[in-house]
């Protein structure tokens, strides 16, 4: 269902690295007008372009270049808002928005476990949309509402284990991740930490790939009241790389029923894109793109396809301890945060759960 006249969209954290991309992404969306820019408290008061340090290609728009930087509080003129708050301060700044009737769909990671709060991915698990009837009844929210998008390493595994899940039944994952440095903010890892450098640990980051896969591929209950978490062993390793946007991934995968590289290829390829099917403006058709190349996705050349809303998938083979093993990719800040937020914005209202 197509909004009658563009929402009015708010972001909070705005001047951040990922605010900046919300922005970016927001930019001639034709179901949403940024009205409202938020921040901390050094940066209220402010223009925008003033209070921010503009860091992605090109210059800040002029839309929102003289929009003032607000306070992270309600007041703000809009509807619904996009939040790339750091997790500390966002549990409660969302609650608090959410209380006050906005439609908060947030990057952080403060709610994303939360029993009555859905983990989304669109094409994955929109069904879980049910979660809210139910988080606004034991909140008290007439209007308001908390969804959330996961982690930007999980987003591209568990579109790439949705197909083969319903498929095959995925049984154990063995995940290795290298994750781009802009992954960790700005201005996140040390040039002299990762110039010519592997890290091997990123604070979490395990415990969220191993965990939210789990309620993204979950059940939901047929009261719409709860999750069962998906019975699969996932077993990660974080590392961050010096690359600057993309997830890079390797992938091993033990099935309920076995499968061969050329059945896990149709499976991906046969992905549909329910978000696509209703029409979502950010929405992609193919979501997932399997390369035949034998030296693909690489991260300079696969990370924007379908405008950083693709996850590429190559290198499809039998593994020798599991089943099948691959190679996948995923555009971090846009599929895995900003971009993946607006979709999640985009079914709910497609679905008519925002009006």
């Amino acid at each position: 269902m197509r909004p009658q006249r563009p929402l009015r969209v708010g972001v909070l954290g705005a001047t951040g690295a990922v605010g900046q991309r919300f922005i970016q992404r927001l930019q001639g969306n034709p179901w949403f007008e940024i009205t409202a820019l938020a921040a901390s408290d050094r940066s209220v008061g402010r223009p925008y372009g003033q209070a921010c340090t503009w860091r992605l290609p090109g210059d800040c728009p002029p839309s929102v270049r003289d929009l003032p930087v607000q306070p992270c509080a309600p007041g703000l003129d809009c509807e619904v808002v996009f939040s790339a708050l750091p997790s500390g301060p966002a549990r409660e700044i969302e609650e608090r928005m959410a209380t006050a009737g906005y439609a908060v769909f947030s990057n952080a990671s403060a709610h994303r476990m939360d029993a009555d709060v859905p983990l989304l991915i669109p094409e994955v698990n929109a069904d879980h949309l049910r979660l809210v009837a139910a988080q606004r009844a034991a909140r008290g929210w007439e209007k308001g509402c908390i969804i959330t998008n996961p982690n930007c390493a999980t987003i591209g595994l568990a579109l790439a284990l949705k197909p083969l899940h319903d498929a095959f039944g995925v049984r154990r994952v063995l995940v290795t991740t290298m994750q781009a440095i802009s992954g960790a903010g700005y201005p996140g890892v040390p040039t002299l930490d990762s110039l010519d450098n592997v890290i091997p640990y990123i604070g979490g980051e395990e415990d969220k790939l191993s965990t939210e896969p789990l309620k993204l591929l979950g059940t939901l209950a047929e009261d719409g009241r709860g999750i069962t978490p998906a019975a699969i062993a996932i077993s990660a390793a974080c590392n961050r790389v010096s690359t600057r946007d993309g997830h890079l991934a390797t992938v091993s995968l033990e099935f309920a029923q076995e499968a061969t590289p050329e059945q896990v290829i149709a499976a991906l390829r046969a992905f549909p894109s329910r978000p696509h099917q209703l029409g979502c403006p950010s929405a992609v058709q193919p979501v997932i793109v399997v390369r035949d190349e034998v030296d693909r996705p690489q991260t300079f050349l696969d990370r924007d396809a379908g405008r950083g809303m693709t996850v590429t998938v190559g290198r499809v083979r039998r593994c020798a301890v599991l089943h099948t093993k691959f190679v996948l990719l995923a555009h971090n800040t846009i599929r895995g945060a900003a971009g993946g937020a607006i979709l999640n914005a985009e079914l709910a209202i497609a679905e008519g759960l925002i009006r």
